[in-house]
């Protein structure tokens, strides 16, 4: 795994960015291998199946290899490649492509990292609680409109700025904050109506 913040890896994944502009496969390879769990768990959070995601996340690492000539190597490279995978994403949420179609598997096999809540070593009860807890709120998330799900991956996951999301999906930051609160809203009622159903 990367670490985005790391200055020795930033600059060792900047020259690998610049041997893959030069036409260097195996430099792009090499990127592809670090981050590809990162642009597999965008595309899981935003597509809900494992399959969608593993051809999403296919599908951004090709977007970026065509686009890598245009991509200035002194910008950070996740970043870039996590917005490609989420509108993608989005694109094809809205087009119809996929829809989130939840299993059993699918809850089952999930992605590594994905709602890996950093804590000392729970109980069975705590870990049991944790893993339900998660399993509300992804399902919850994924029953929002595409672009409210969205501006939660970039915001809660990507941790991006509100002007960085604003950018990423071509829009006012007003109108991002907006679907933001709307977003949250939204997703406090799923949870609080899954809860009185129980």
């Amino acid at each position: 795994m990367v670490l985005d913040d790391d200055p020795a890896l930033q600059a060792d994944e900047a020259a690998l960015l610049r041997r893959a502009q030069q036409g260097d496969e195996m430099a792009f390879a090499e990127l592809v291998r670090r981050r590809q769990t990162g642009v597999f768990n965008v595309a899981y959070r935003l597509l809900g199946r494992r399959q969608d995601a593993e051809d999403a996340a296919q599908e951004a690492f090709l977007r970026a290899y065509q686009a890598l000539d245009r991509f200035d190597v002194s910008r950070p490279f996740a970043p870039w490649l996590k917005r490609i995978t989420a509108n993608l994403c989005l694109n094809w949420l809205e087009s119809e492509r996929v829809r989130p179609q939840l299993t059993a598997a699918d809850m089952a096999d999930q992605p590594a990292g994905l709602d890996n809540w950093a804590a000392p070593t729970p109980t069975p009860e705590q870990a049991l609680l944790r893993q339900e807890q998660a399993h509300r709120l992804r399902q919850a998330i994924w029953q929002l409109p595409p672009s409210y799900r969205a501006v939660i991956e970039y915001r809660h996951f990507q941790e991006m700025s509100y002007d960085d999301i604003a950018a990423a999906m071509d829009r006012p930051v007003s109108s991002v904050k907006s679907d933001l609160f709307r977003a949250r809203k939204l997703l406090a009622q799923q949870l609080q109506d899954e809860q009185v159903k129980r």
